[in-house]
């Protein structure tokens, strides 16, 4: 369990702590990718949002319930035209209309969508141009989401594109201190630390199948771990594995400390991403032909890496940040 009630500002660090913990991160990844990436939206993306945006009233509503899996959740910020542009390029907008905000767009690859108790929308303000955060409940009218289907990786993630159509949500509803990106941005910082923990456990479990296979698979009257080759992409796994936890515990050290800045984070996601999907390839490699055979696993990391690779930030776009950090120049668009 996160944590089953707030406790109010001055514990702010170790909730949010608890939010992007990386133990189910990390554990969830090395069995199923799908598990984790689940725990990732509810209660890193969408309890996330309303800890850090949302009025006291709304945290006492929902994060408790929420924290005990009683309410799921949702987050809603990428559209079918908008992803990594979202910070500029949002088409959903929201219109406000006395005590009511009426919101309209579509959205896109919304995890936990089709059967989330409340989405947080995000949506242009059409009075200011400013991106505006929304709790959107279960049944609201003019919400529709529709379950994507035929998707290669993450089976078990319902995601769905969601309409909103005159969709119309009390001012009560609307996230207070969601001013702008930046607050969207806030939040993609806490659990993109988490993602990054989630790479290391992607990895690590398609090396712990590869290497439980290298003792027991026979070639030639013997184990085919005797052979040189097989230990190479062994160690190169390991190897790889090894360098990415040591990269994410430090983060979460300077997490722990506040000192954890929006280019350590993506850092960290770009660099165990990358490694992540070198490793499961590997691991892939090793098991020959019976790689791509569900019955052994391994082809499933390696197709759930792929969306772990793309999700909470594309290695291109967490390098701009980084490298915004280290010249002091952006080379955004």
């Amino acid at each position: 369990m996160l944590f089953v009630s707030y406790y109010g500002p001055s514990r702010a660090r170790a909730i949010i702590r608890r939010i992007a913990f990386p133990g189910p991160c990390i554990v969830g990844a090395r069995v199923d990718s799908s598990i984790a990436t689940f725990r990732g939206v509810h209660s890193g993306l969408a309890m996330g949002s309303i800890y850090l945006c949302g009025t006291e009233e709304q945290k006492q509503r929902w994060l408790p319930p929420m924290a005990r899996l009683e309410k799921i959740g949702a987050f809603g910020l990428t559209e079918p035209e908008v992803g990594s542009g979202a910070s500029r390029g949002l088409t959903t907008t929201a219109r406000r209309e006395g005590d009511t905000w009426v919101l309209n767009g579509q959205k896109h690859w919304i995890g936990n969508a089709t059967f989330a108790d409340v989405v947080i929308i995000w949506a242009r303000d059409v009075a200011d141009d400013q991106v505006k955060g929304f709790l959107v409940e279960k049944g609201t009218p003019g919400f529709k989401p529709e379950k994507l289907k035929n998707k290669i990786a993450l089976r078990v993630v319902q995601n769905a594109r969601i309409t909103l159509e005159n969709c119309r949500v009390p001012e009560a509803n609307r996230l207070e201190q969601a001013h702008s990106f930046k607050d969207v941005a806030a939040v993609l910082r806490m659990t993109r630390a988490g993602v990054a923990w989630e790479a290391v456990g992607c990895a690590q479990g398609a090396y712990e199948l590869a290497l439980k296979y290298a003792q027991e698979r026979e070639q030639f009257g013997r184990p085919i771990g005797r052979f040189q080759l097989v230990q190479d992409l062994l160690v190169r796994m390991l190897g790889n594995i090894t360098a990415c936890q040591c990269m994410v515990l430090r983060l979460s050290q300077m997490q722990d400390a506040g000192m954890m800045a929006d280019e350590h984070a993506s850092l960290a996601k770009a660099f165990c991403t990358v490694k992540m999907r070198e490793t499961v390839g590997y691991a892939r490699e090793l098991l020959g032909g019976n790689g791509i055979l569900l019955d052994h696993q391994v082809g499933r990391f390696v197709a759930d890496a792929e969306a772990i690779y793309s999700y909470e930030g594309t290695r291109e776009m967490n390098t701009l940040i980084v490298g915004r950090a280290i010249t002091g120049f952006s080379a955004f668009v």
